[in-house]
């Protein structure tokens, strides 16, 4: 299993229901920012690969691959950041429900969100979308200390229980003075991911309705947890206001995807 030091050590810090960012580099420009993260990226699938974590064969891989390559063209000519992207894929042997994009476009999805909420291929694809589009409108520039790492974060080891944080949130804090802790992203880059995430799936032919029941499957494991600690101690939306937004963009989407499927 991968060493999860490392990869707090890459500046990953799992939350809840959202994209946490820590912030490793500052004042960088796109091309510096993109190179550096490579170079976090290769560190991490060595390590992977030492660990035996890295996974190339299994049907999930496949899977998550097979969805990975045929957005790629789609994330290709979204991309309006003057870099190309060099995109590439990992998938880690891990129960962690998580999936993380890094700039210049580095996905890593681990084997838990895809085999835990037995997603479908259309599942895969709105939570692929949702990173690419981090990437994309390169929201870990936006956000506070120009991030290195963005995280889909839907690790679902309870990060908040009342007020206390869980061991990985105190991890986290331990990281923050090497590392520096950023603040999470807002309520709208989330929602602006959220939003390009699904017109990327439809434009790949995916039926944008997944994204839909992508949240539905977290709120079965979240116990439908909209209360006010969780909505107060994070600057995220809550499952249902994200399944909220979404079905506000659903018909354009649904146009988009119908387009798609007749060509």
């Amino acid at each position: 299993m991968i060493n999860k030091n490392v990869l707090l050590g890459l500046g990953l810090v799992v939350g809840l229901s959202g994209c946490t960012t820590v912030a490793e580099l500052t004042g960088n420009d796109s091309a510096t920012l993109n190179l550096n993260a490579a170079a976090d990226y290769k560190l991490l699938v060595e390590d992977a690969k030492a660990q035996k974590a890295l996974d190339t064969t299994s049907s999930t891989y496949k899977r998550v691959n097979a969805v990975f390559v045929k957005m790629k063209p789609f994330a290709d000519q979204a991309n309006k950041t003057g870099q190309q992207f060099d995109w590439q894929l990992s998938v880690l042997r891990s129960d962690e429900l998580n999936a993380f994009v890094m700039p210049g476009g580095k996905v890593v999805f681990f084997t838990g969100i895809v085999n835990q909420l037995k997603l479908t291929d259309a599942e895969i694809a709105a939570i692929m979308g949702h990173e690419m589009t981090h990437a994309l409108e390169e929201h870990s520039k936006r956000d506070a200390g120009a991030t290195a790492i963005t995280d889909f974060a839907v690790k679902m080891g309870k990060t908040y229980a009342g007020d206390k944080l869980g061991s990985m949130g105190t991890q986290a804090l331990d990281i923050g003075s090497k590392y520096g802790v950023g603040l999470p992203y807002s309520r709208s880059l989330e929602s602006s991911a959220d939003r390009g995430g699904l017109m990327l799936m439809a434009k790949a032919g995916y039926n944008p309705e997944a994204a839909i029941t992508v949240w539905q499957k977290m709120n079965k494991i979240d116990g439908g947890s909209t209360n006010g600690v969780q909505k107060f101690t994070s600057t995220h939306p809550s499952n249902n206001d994200r399944i909220s937004d979404l079905n506000k963009s659903m018909v354009e989407a649904k146009q988009v995807y119908k387009a798609a499927i007749k060509k």
